[in-house]
């Protein structure tokens, strides 16, 4: 065989390999097309319409699934939460929704770095009014209202586990859009008396009315649950150890993450329950590393992310410490139920 006659050979090869896998590229496509669902080796996902005011109880939450539809907005039937998703098309890092209401934090990629901003959405994932946000989101809430929304990011620093990190946490009023831009500036009273320091920080917002609200303090390498009031500007200390609180529905308990002793220093936090009556604190069964915010499914099971093979996976508990966790979606991060 002559070398012209070898490269032909080649070149016939190639052009051959080339059609094959664009045929078979064409022909994803073609299918995936028709029927209007991607899967990308994770669930299957629907583009379609979503809607924060949902006529059945729904899930909705950030997809992680790889694919065309990764980190958007996406739902599921709440009694059906490994069926088809519907995915929305809006792009959120952090989400929580409430009564009509969604908050959805974003990153806005730029030629020479990203920026934040957290957008307030309407029932129809409109945006309403957006705000800059000052660093990497890590928590959202919306009051149960729908009234009030909060934000935390991450001012410097990317992690809690540590102590050299800096947060900024907002609350911004949907009826007037007053925003409350930075909560560090409420005035703190703890154990019973007025309290300033340089070393405050505030994160994890979880809304009682459209007046009181629960988070957490950190100060002197310490962390507190606070009890904050949107119109006397004011956070009371109530217990120690406390951070990412979530109120339950008939706001009676808190749950949040603990830095358990003898914990290691890279994952310090299990998951308990407050009952804020008696202040008796209630581990759960969960005995892995908790770094989220958990939301309460109904009245006695808790919902929050645990690392997963992509990126994270929802899983449940019940909130009185029996039972055992079980992982109830796959790929998915920051839920919120509707209806």
């Amino acid at each position: 065989m002559t070398r012209t006659t070898r490269l032909l050979t080649l070149l016939i090869a190639v052009l051959l390999l080339g059609g094959i896998g664009t045929g078979a590229v064409l022909y994803s496509a073609d299918r995936s097309g028709k029927r209007g669902v991607e899967q990308q080796g994770g669930p299957p996902v629907r583009v379609g319409s979503v809607s924060l005011q949902s006529a059945g109880r729904q899930l909705v939450f950030r997809n992680m699934a790889w694919g065309p539809h990764r980190d958007e907005l996406a739902t599921v039937p709440a009694d059906q939460p490994d069926s088809e998703r519907t995915a929305s098309g809006v792009k959120c890092l952090r989400f929580h929704a409430a009564a009509g209401t969604g908050v959805c934090l974003q990153a806005v990629h730029g030629a020479l770095e990203d920026s934040y901003r957290a957008v307030i959405l309407d029932d129809r994932l409109h945006e309403l009014r957006t705000f800059p946000a000052a660093g990497i989101p890590t928590r959202a809430r919306v009051s149960p209202s729908g009234h009030l929304a909060a934000w935390t990011v991450f001012v410097s620093g990317d992690s809690y586990a540590g102590t050299d990190f800096s947060t900024r946490t907002a609350i911004v009023d949907t009826r007037t859009w007053t925003l409350h831009d930075n909560l560090e500036a409420y005035a703190v009273i703890k154990d019973g008396h007025p309290f300033q320091s340089h070393d405050t920080n505030i994160w994890g917002v979880t809304f009682a009315d459209d007046s009181r609200f629960y988070a957490t303090l950190a100060t002197g390498g310490h962390t507190y649950l606070v009890q904050g009031d949107v119109t006397a500007r004011t956070l009371t200390t109530l217990h120690q150890n406390v951070e990412c609180p979530s109120l339950s529905p008939d706001g009676t308990r808190i749950a949040y993450k603990k830095r358990a002793p003898g914990a290691p220093a890279e994952a310090p936090w299990r998951l308990y329950v407050l009952d804020l009556g008696t202040m008796t604190e209630t581990a759960t069964a969960e005995q892995r590393n908790i770094d989220d915010q958990a939301l309460w499914a109904d009245g006695s099971t808790l919902v929050y992310a645990i690392p997963g093979d992509f990126g994270a996976d929802l899983w449940t508990t019940p909130a009185d410490g029996t039972g055992s966790p079980r992982r109830m979606v796959t790929s998915a991060l920051a839920p919120a139920y509707l209806g």
